[in-house]
Protein backbone atom coordinates (compact mmCIF):
# COMPACT_ATOMS: atom_id res chain seq x y z
CA UNK A 1 0.00 0.00 0.00
CA UNK A 2 1.52 3.56 -0.50
CA UNK A 3 2.16 6.23 1.83
CA UNK A 4 -1.00 8.41 2.39
CA UNK A 5 -0.19 12.21 2.34
CA UNK A 6 -1.54 14.42 4.96
CA UNK A 7 -3.62 17.65 3.93
CA UNK A 8 -1.37 19.85 5.13
CA UNK A 9 1.71 18.53 2.61
CA UNK A 10 -0.63 19.55 -0.38
CA UNK A 11 -1.10 22.77 -1.87
CA UNK A 12 -2.82 24.42 -4.86
CA UNK A 13 -1.02 27.13 -6.44
CA UNK A 14 -2.50 29.33 -9.05
CA UNK A 15 -1.72 28.65 -12.68
CA UNK A 16 1.25 30.45 -13.65
CA UNK A 17 4.41 30.73 -16.41
CA UNK A 18 6.35 28.20 -14.62
CA UNK A 19 3.88 25.81 -14.94
CA UNK A 20 4.30 24.93 -18.83
CA UNK A 21 6.70 22.16 -17.79
CA UNK A 22 4.20 20.54 -15.36
CA UNK A 23 1.58 20.25 -18.61
CA UNK A 24 4.33 18.76 -20.74
CA UNK A 25 4.61 16.14 -17.41
CA UNK A 26 0.77 15.42 -17.31
CA UNK A 27 0.32 15.16 -21.10
CA UNK A 28 2.01 11.71 -21.09
CA UNK A 29 0.86 8.76 -23.13
CA UNK A 30 -0.43 6.89 -19.72
CA UNK A 31 -1.72 9.56 -18.70
CA UNK A 32 -4.31 10.75 -21.53
CA UNK A 33 -4.99 7.61 -22.46
CA UNK A 34 -8.70 7.70 -21.05
CA UNK A 35 -8.58 11.64 -22.39
CA UNK A 36 -8.36 10.95 -25.80
CA UNK A 37 -4.71 10.60 -26.15
CA UNK A 38 -1.63 13.28 -26.04
CA UNK A 39 -1.88 16.58 -27.34
CA UNK A 40 0.58 18.28 -30.04
CA UNK A 41 3.06 20.32 -28.36
CA UNK A 42 0.81 23.42 -30.59
CA UNK A 43 -2.13 22.09 -28.51
CA UNK A 44 -0.17 22.17 -24.98
CA UNK A 45 1.01 25.76 -25.59
CA UNK A 46 -3.04 26.79 -26.51
CA UNK A 47 -3.94 24.90 -23.43
CA UNK A 48 -2.14 26.86 -21.21
CA UNK A 49 -2.81 29.95 -22.67
CA UNK A 50 -6.43 29.16 -21.50
CA UNK A 51 -5.08 28.65 -18.40
CA UNK A 52 -3.46 31.04 -17.55
CA UNK A 53 -6.06 33.63 -19.10
CA UNK A 54 -9.14 32.21 -16.96
CA UNK A 55 -10.27 35.12 -15.74
CA UNK A 56 -13.61 35.38 -14.53
CA UNK A 57 -14.54 32.11 -15.95
CA UNK A 58 -12.38 29.83 -13.46
CA UNK A 59 -9.28 29.07 -12.01
CA UNK A 60 -6.37 26.44 -13.02
CA UNK A 61 -4.33 25.30 -10.30
CA UNK A 62 -0.77 23.31 -9.93
CA UNK A 63 -0.41 21.04 -7.20
CA UNK A 64 2.51 20.97 -5.29
CA UNK A 65 3.54 18.82 -2.39
CA UNK A 66 5.68 20.00 0.43
CA UNK A 67 8.25 20.27 1.92
CA UNK A 68 10.04 20.44 -1.46
CA UNK A 69 6.99 21.99 -3.45
CA UNK A 70 7.53 19.59 -6.42
CA UNK A 71 4.97 20.22 -9.02
CA UNK A 72 2.63 16.80 -8.92
CA UNK A 73 0.20 17.80 -11.11
CA UNK A 74 -2.84 20.26 -11.34
CA UNK A 75 -6.56 20.76 -10.85
CA UNK A 76 -8.55 23.53 -11.45
CA UNK A 77 -12.45 24.79 -12.22
CA UNK A 78 -14.20 26.99 -14.89
CA UNK A 79 -17.04 27.94 -16.24
CA UNK A 80 -19.32 25.33 -18.25
CA UNK A 81 -22.97 24.97 -19.69
CA UNK A 82 -24.19 21.54 -18.88
CA UNK A 83 -28.12 20.63 -19.93
CA UNK A 84 -28.73 24.43 -20.51
CA UNK A 85 -27.70 25.72 -16.92
CA UNK A 86 -24.56 27.40 -16.55
CA UNK A 87 -22.20 25.46 -13.73
CA UNK A 88 -18.42 25.19 -13.24
CA UNK A 89 -16.89 21.75 -14.48
CA UNK A 90 -13.72 20.38 -12.46
CA UNK A 91 -10.95 18.19 -13.69
CA UNK A 92 -7.43 17.35 -12.28
CA UNK A 93 -4.41 14.86 -12.85
CA UNK A 94 -1.47 13.51 -10.72
CA UNK A 95 1.51 12.51 -12.18
CA UNK A 96 2.00 8.37 -12.27
CA UNK A 97 4.68 8.13 -9.15
CA UNK A 98 1.93 10.14 -6.87
CA UNK A 99 -1.05 8.64 -7.64
CA UNK A 100 -2.58 6.45 -5.06
CA UNK A 101 -1.82 8.36 -2.00
CA UNK A 102 -5.25 10.67 -1.67
CA UNK A 103 -3.20 13.78 -3.23
CA UNK A 104 -6.02 13.95 -5.98
CA UNK A 105 -8.93 14.12 -3.06
CA UNK A 106 -7.38 16.39 -1.16
CA UNK A 107 -6.14 18.56 -4.21
CA UNK A 108 -10.01 18.56 -5.51
CA UNK A 109 -11.54 19.00 -2.12
CA UNK A 110 -9.10 22.60 -2.10
CA UNK A 111 -10.29 23.72 -5.25
CA UNK A 112 -13.94 23.08 -4.67
CA UNK A 113 -13.69 25.35 -1.30
CA UNK A 114 -12.12 28.17 -4.08
CA UNK A 115 -15.45 28.09 -6.00
CA UNK A 116 -17.51 28.25 -3.60
CA UNK A 117 -16.32 31.45 -2.40
CA UNK A 118 -16.91 32.90 -5.76
CA UNK A 119 -20.95 32.13 -5.45
CA UNK A 120 -21.57 32.05 -8.82
CA UNK A 121 -22.69 28.67 -9.76
CA UNK A 122 -24.85 25.89 -7.88
CA UNK A 123 -22.97 23.05 -8.83
CA UNK A 124 -19.69 21.86 -9.92
CA UNK A 125 -20.00 18.75 -12.19
CA UNK A 126 -16.59 16.34 -12.64
CA UNK A 127 -17.12 13.99 -15.67
CA UNK A 128 -14.54 11.21 -15.37
CA UNK A 129 -14.16 8.33 -18.08
CA UNK A 130 -16.70 5.50 -16.84
CA UNK A 131 -13.36 3.65 -17.36
CA UNK A 132 -11.33 5.56 -14.44
CA UNK A 133 -12.33 4.38 -11.28
CA UNK A 134 -9.83 6.30 -9.03
CA UNK A 135 -11.45 9.83 -9.82
CA UNK A 136 -14.96 8.11 -10.14
CA UNK A 137 -13.64 7.18 -6.24
CA UNK A 138 -12.66 10.27 -5.72
CA UNK A 139 -16.11 11.76 -6.45
CA UNK A 140 -17.97 9.56 -4.58
CA UNK A 141 -15.45 10.12 -1.47
CA UNK A 142 -15.82 14.20 -2.12
CA UNK A 143 -19.86 13.28 -2.00
CA UNK A 144 -20.65 14.33 -5.46
CA UNK A 145 -23.91 13.03 -6.38
CA UNK A 146 -24.15 10.29 -9.70
CA UNK A 147 -26.42 11.80 -11.76
CA UNK A 148 -25.69 9.25 -15.14
CA UNK A 149 -23.40 8.04 -17.36
CA UNK A 150 -23.16 10.38 -20.45
CA UNK A 151 -21.45 11.09 -23.85
CA UNK A 152 -18.79 13.67 -22.73
CA UNK A 153 -16.85 15.91 -25.64
CA UNK A 154 -13.13 16.07 -24.67
CA UNK A 155 -11.55 17.05 -26.34
CA UNK A 156 -13.42 18.76 -28.81
CA UNK A 157 -14.03 16.59 -32.10
CA UNK A 158 -13.63 13.63 -29.59
CA UNK A 159 -16.79 11.55 -27.53
CA UNK A 160 -16.33 10.21 -24.12
CA UNK A 161 -18.22 7.85 -22.53
CA UNK A 162 -18.35 9.43 -18.93
CA UNK A 163 -19.74 9.43 -15.65
CA UNK A 164 -21.79 13.09 -14.62
CA UNK A 165 -20.78 13.32 -10.64
CA UNK A 166 -22.71 16.66 -9.28
CA UNK A 167 -21.67 18.81 -6.14
CA UNK A 168 -24.12 21.25 -5.13
CA UNK A 169 -21.68 24.01 -3.93
CA UNK A 170 -25.03 26.65 -2.94
CA UNK A 171 -24.84 30.28 -4.43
Amino acid sequence: MSEQIKERQIEINIWGDNDLDLLFKINAPEMMELLGGSESKEQILKRHKRYLELGEKGKMFSITLSPDLEAVGSVGYWQSTWKNESVYEIGWSILPKFQGKGIATIAVKLAIKEAIMERKYKYIHAFPSIDNLASNAICRKLNFSFISDCEFEYPPGNLMHCNDWRLDIGK
